[in-house]
């Protein structure tokens, strides 16, 4: 395993990331790594215990040390929890904006294709746009398909600017979680509108009550989860086609050495999927072939790479944490980037190489990059430009610089809500009754979402496979997306074969259906599927009549964004318990952290908590597993019954 300066500290338990940190130890490349080892936190701003929303500060106002000893607060006068409690929810706004802009441009260009205005996009999922439709309440019987798409696209960009009312897909969520919401003013009247309260609250003098500032951060994170990415999510899936399992490869291997190899990061697929689709133009590929490659090699990096894998088959190069070491492989032609996640020391380290790193959104530049703009209104041409310019790049590799560690995992990728209803029950019967009836009868003791990001304060992916090696060999079927994906993928537990890790009932549905015990979901915005999926175990019946009833959890053990406590945040209000692993960011007020931890849960059925040992968090997650099945009357083994004919002749009629 690699270490960094400390010898005594392992950073990774990834091979092809091992061999490419040695290498940069070796050539004196600084990456992530060695900064997160040089970089101490701050641990008074880690705790959440530092104000600086005015000019009398910074304050902080770490815990008092000895018993009795009066607590600090601000020059202002505001407590521990207040601040704990501001600084969380400007994390929960941070983290919305980012997640729902991605899904205000998707709308923008759906609408755009809709019309007519903009080439290169279409209607690939016509059932998912009546779907929206009906959503949304519109005459779906008596519109074209253009009609439909067009008052479809219309509604979805309203949902941003909307001030009154409530977001549409609040309503797909079951009736008593929405009960709850109407009950505490939670419902999003509008997508912009709960992040403008929320920062506005947030500012010096304003909210004050914890309590208060935390039911607006939920009412802010749900115009996230039911809102702005679930928006992004649906619109991808009637454009680009909503996923179905497919196989594919993932690791540094994936790139090539006799071919112009580029790979897309970043966060938003409008620009990645026209590049998918230049790389197939033969054009583009004879004119890499006049430069001297073999062919074109895209892959993907971080969440747009989930995207083109699950409906392209494009491989992935790697996850967050390994975009410095695709550079230093000295076979990247092009780093096409967009917006989220992307280092600012791509650049330091690709002026190392020949590598050009290419920056395609106005609202994401970087000093030195080469820009070339996402133009809406012709993405195919920009996508061509961006190729040839890594095409015309692919003579000034350094050959003596190239190497590309021989390591890559195959995997299956692309279970969507609408997927795990079709293989659990085939065409014409989908259905999540034969989940639910196994979740029932035990074979499955429960489901959890394991997703977010990877983070250096941890050894990169273990804090991932040791949490849901733990689960599933428990019996517990783990739904992930984003980095943690990529981290399975590369361990091998996105193929059928890693049944071999599970307990016996687990294992033996995943053999039956030919499925993985953990299912890829797509990218960070695609959480949104998991509350679909949420939902419709809920509907189907038999786990209660709320996600908080479901013998379901929710965890992010290696998180580092923003946006990770946006989608915490709208799961724990949504009913689920969420665990977060490595920091949590209101350690700082013992009592706004026991509030999260353990008042939520009774006035909304989900709580936060933390936990930064894997195989503890695992236990903790298990135990609410059990909880739940206890509460539902399911904790008891059940006798397997043979069905006869009649039994099925009831159970089809029902």
């Amino acid at each position: 395993m690699a270490k960094t300066k400390n010898e005594d500290k392992v950073v990774t338990c990834c091979e092809a990331t091992r061999q490419m940190l040695d290498l940069a130890k070796k050539e004196g490349i600084e990456t992530v790594f060695d900064r997160a080892e040089k970089m101490k936190p701050c641990p008074i701003g880690a705790d959440g215990s530092c104000c600086k929303n005015c000019a009398m500060g910074p304050c902080r106002v770490p815990p008092s040390k000895k018993e009795g000893e009066p607590a600090k607060v601000g020059v202002c006068g505001a407590t521990a929890e207040t601040i704990a409690a501001r600084n969380f929810a400007r994390m929960v706004a941070a983290g919305t904006a980012a997640h729902s802009d991605h899904g205000r441009g998707v709308a923008e260009i759906f609408l755009l294709a809709a019309k007519g205005e903009v080439e290169g996009y279409g209607i690939k999922d016509e059932q998912k746009l009546i779907q929206l439709g009906l959503d949304f309440e519109l005459d779906v019987e008596n519109l074209s398909i253009k009609e439909l798409a067009i008052q479809v696209g219309e509604r979805c960009v309203a949902e941003f600017g909307q001030q009154q009312g409530e977001i549409a897909f609040a309503k797909r969520a079951p009736l008593k979680r929405q009960e709850l919401w109407r009950k505490n003013n939670m419902v999003p009247r509008g997508i912009d509108r709960e992040v403008v309260d929320l920062m506005h609250r947030t500012h010096m003098g304003v909210d004050q009550d914890y309590k208060n500032i935390t039911t607006q951060a939920a009412r802010c994170a749900l115009g996230d989860g039911w809102g702005g990415a679930m928006i992004a999510t649906e619109l991808q899936d009637i454009m680009f086609g909503t996923p179905v399992p497919g196989t594919g490869k993932i690791n540094l291997g994936v790139l090539k050495k006799d071919e112009v190899n580029i790979i897309v990061h970043g966060h938003e697929p409008l620009l990645s999927e026209m590049v998918v689709v230049a790389c197939q133009d033969p054009e583009m590929i004879e004119y890499a072939k006049e430069k001297g490659a073999k062919g074109i090699n895209l892959a993907g990096m971080c969440c747009t790479a989930n995207e083109i894998l699950m409906r392209h088959g494009v491989p992935i190069a790697g996850n967050f944490l390994q975009q410095e070491l695709a550079v230093m492989t000295g076979a990247l032609d092009a780093m096409v980037v967009d917006v989220q996640c992307v280092m600012q020391a791509l650049q330091e380290t690709a002026s190392n190489f020949h590598t050009k790193v290419i920056t395609t959104n106005p609202k994401a530049k970087m000093e030195d990059a080469t820009h070339i703009e996402f133009e809406e209104h012709d993405p195919i041409n920009t996508a061509k430009e961006i190729v040839k310019a890594a095409i015309d790049n692919f003579k000034n590799r350094d050959k003596s610089k190239i190497f590309i560690p021989d390591i890559s995992e195959n995997m299956v990728a692309g279970f969507s809500h609408e997927t795990i209803n079709y293989l659990l029950g085939g065409t014409f019967r989908s259905s999540y009754k034969p989940l639910n009836d196994n979740i029932i009868n035990g074979r499955i003791r429960g489901v959890a979402g394991v997703v977010g990001c990877n983070n250096p304060r941890t050894t990169d992916d273990e804090i991932h496979l040791t949490l849901i090696r733990e689960l599933i060999k428990n019996d517990v079927i783990v739904l992930t997306t984003g980095c943690v994906a990529m981290a399975c993928g590369k361990a091998g537990l996105l193929q059928p074969e890693a049944a071999k890790y599970c307990g016996a009932g687990l294992a033996s549905i995943c053999e039956t259906v030919g499925i993985p015990p953990v299912l890829h979901m797509g990218a960070c915005v695609d959480n949104s599927r998991i509350l679909i999926a949420a939902t419709a175990l809920v509907k189907e019946g038999g786990l209660g009549d709320d996600i908080s009833d479901l013998p379901a959890v929710g965890a992010a053990p290696g998180w580092m964004s923003e946006k990770a406590v946006a989608i915490g945040h709208y799961f724990v209000a949504s009913g689920v318990y969420t665990l977060f692993g490595t920091t949590f960011p209101t350690l700082g007020s013992k009592k706004y952290t026991d509030y999260l931890f353990n008042g939520l849960e009774e006035e909304w059925g989900g709580k936060w908590d933390f936990e930064p040992d894997p195989l503890e968090m695992a236990k903790k997650m298990i135990a609410h597993i059990d909880k739940k099945r206890k509460a539902l009357g399911i904790d008891k083994a059940r006798e397997r019954v043979l069905m006869d004919m009649e039994m099925r002749r009831e159970l089809e009629a029902g």
